[in-house]
């Protein structure tokens, strides 16, 4: 099971948000009520376009600060390979945490990252 997942969304102006949580289905929920992140916010609606299950946290920071310094068509390929059905396996597994038994976490557990539609860093 996984412990952590560092997860890309598509917002509704086509930029690429990308961050980490311990519980996707919580974060998404988040970043759809408009309470997860000021970016987010103003872009909604957003969709997950791909799920990365890493090993923990120190894992999750890593590999998010990876895709953060890849280009918008690596991260389009990225997600790409994360539809296809051995991602969507890999996503599964990090889908455990139930809102039931979700915790509420510290603002600055989530760091993030979004690009524009050309290929420009926005914060």
């Amino acid at each position: 099971m996984c412990v952590a997942c560092v997860y890309l969304l598509r917002c509704a102006d086509d930029t690429l948000y990308c961050g980490w949580t311990t519980d996707v289905r919580r974060r998404l929920a988040a970043h759809r009520s408009g309470t997860a992140s000021r970016y987010t916010r103003s872009r909604r609606p957003v969709e997950l376009a791909a799920v990365i299950s890493v090993a923990d946290r120190s894992a999750a920071l890593r590999e998010e600060a990876r895709i953060k310094r890849l280009s918008r068509a690596a991260k389009l390929q990225l997600i790409a390979a994360s539809t296809s059905p051995r991602g969507l396996m890999a996503a599964r597994h990090c889908d455990h945490a139930s809102a039931a038994t979700a915790r509420p976490r510290a603002a600055g557990n989530n760091a993030s990252s979004h690009e524009t539609s050309d290929g420009r860093r926005s914060q």
